[in-house]
């Protein structure tokens, strides 16, 4: 997703274009790794010193409702990433140190769905965890 077509889907869902929504946008458009709210505060706080974390809180989460993040919890922390553009059907790795994502083409639901004769499957959500090599070669 762009910064661009971000803006667009708040303001088609009635949301106000602020320099809050905007600098929140930004950082999430030029970075693509998972961050929590406190990375949005702390990465912000030169720019925007009075954006209280119960702003990005709410935005976050709106934002992800919009489908403009995408949202996964790692160490019991909500994290959020900018909405992959890439067509057809993927999953992520995503590094537990820095929340560095890459894209996976496979789906182990292509297998798994035969496990399951007569169900219908409406919807999955498959993400593999660990470390990156930069985080793996730190610790």
């Amino acid at each position: 997703m762009t910064f661009d077509k971000a803006i667009r889907l708040i303001r088609e869902n009635g949301m106000k274009r602020t320099p809050s929504r905007e600098a929140l946008l930004r950082l999430f458009a030029s970075d693509g790794r998972y961050l929590s709210a406190a990375d949005v505060r702390q990465a912000l706080a030169y720019e925007h010193p009075a954006m209280s974390l119960d702003t990005i809180y709410r935005n976050l989460s709106s934002f992800a409702e919009l489908g403009i993040l995408e949202e996964t919890e790692l160490g019991g922390e909500r994290k959020f990433r900018m909405h992959c553009d890439r067509d057809g059907h993927h999953h992520h790795f995503i590094c537990m140190e820095c929340g560095r994502t890459e894209e996976l083409d496979l789906c182990p639901m292509d297998e798994a769905a035969g496990l399951l004769p007569g169900f219908t499957i409406e919807d999955h959500k498959f993400e593999v965890y660990g470390r990156c090599p930069d985080c793996a070669v730190a610790k």
